[in-house]
């Protein structure tokens, strides 16, 4: 089980390794994404893949493209012409099998590791622009749930608190899968969740907690693997505005008898700030949480919604567009 960090369990993340400044390019040199290796090093634990190497092409190497076929898109160095598409595919195959992370970063524009946008050529003419690596296609195929980005789609603030966001709470569930969990534990582990669930898809949290009901009833193995699913496909819808929300304006019925009329009006104008892309979400939610402190509001301060990561991390001060 991964330690945990300000009380957040570490999320287990692979990585193009280039992309923690690994010199694994095919010039020689490597692409450290300064976020990845900087700001987000302290809190996950990275498990560093480059296919490339690991098929033995060594650096520096000749470069690759996709090249059309048939059968598909086949991976090929770019003067001489050898296929790798057997070696990778391969390779592929072994990694996806054994593969236990809560997310993957892979290198953008990579014909290996690439995860859209990719050009598949025919002689010299690039023919679709919509392929994908053919190592990081065969693990997106075998893990469909799994958190994955590309270090140049993390730039955007949206996209990258999303991803952190989803690495944390697969971590979390990880951690529970892995330890001897009881039915009472995942009822209570998706009692913490409610909230940031239904910021991120309602009718799935409603579906988790028709499998939660059933604890105590079915096998544990069934019973862990159906949420895992359920899970999975709730936080890898995007949380937007509108069900932010009506979080928001749920957690503030919550503690609203024990604030006062100015208090009251206070929340709710912030909260209709964020909707009007105003302020931030950190804004409203820093003021929900300062407000749940009384005893009656235990049950919102334990929820997850309101810690989904590491605070140093300041991932929702950016203003929605």
């Amino acid at each position: 089980m991964s330690g945990q960090a300000g009380g957040h369990v570490r999320p287990r993340v692979a990585v193009s390794s280039c992309l923690m400044g690994e010199p694994v390019r095919f010039n020689g040199g490597h692409s450290r994404d300064r976020f990845l290796s900087g700001e987000l090093d302290p809190y996950v634990d990275w498990v560093r893949i480059c296919p490339e190497m690991e098929i033995g092409l060594g650096t520096p190497r000749e470069t690759l493209r996709l090249e059309r076929s048939p059968e598909g898109p086949r991976l090929v160095t770019r003067k001489t012409g050898v296929d790798l598409t057997g070696e990778m595919t391969s390779l592929a195959a072994g990694r996806a099998r054994t593969l236990d992370v809560d997310g993957y970063v892979f290198k953008s524009r990579s014909p290996s590791c690439g995860i859209h946008g990719i050009p598949v050529y025919a002689g010299d003419m690039a023919v679709d622009r919509r392929g994908r690596g053919v190592f990081a296609g065969r693990i997106l195929d075998a893990h469909p749930l799994l958190p994955v980005e590309d270090e140049g789609r993390l730039n955007d603030a949206l996209l990258r608190e999303t991803f952190v966001e989803r690495i944390f709470a697969h971590a979390r569930l990880r951690a529970l899968m892995e330890s001897d969990w009881h039915a009472r534990d995942l009822v209570a582990f998706h009692s913490r969740h409610k909230m940031q669930m239904l910021a991120h898809d309602p009718a799935l949290y409603r579906e988790a907690g028709r499998v939660v009901a059933r604890a105590g009833l079915r096998a544990r193995e069934e019973l862990g693997a159906d949420y895992v699913h359920v899970f999975g496909g709730a936080f890898a819808r995007k949380a937007g505005i509108g069900r932010h929300v009506n979080v928001l304006q749920h957690c503030m019925g919550m503690v609203s008898e024990s604030l006062d009329r100015t208090q009251r009006a206070d929340l709710a104008e912030v909260i209709a700030s964020y909707q009007a892309g105003q302020v931030a979400l950190s804004v409203p939610v820093t003021l929900l949480r300062h407000h749940a402190r009384g005893e009656s509001a235990e049950y919102l301060r334990d929820q997850t919604y309101f810690s989904p990561y590491p605070e140093e991390l300041r991932l929702r001060n950016h203003v929605p567009v």
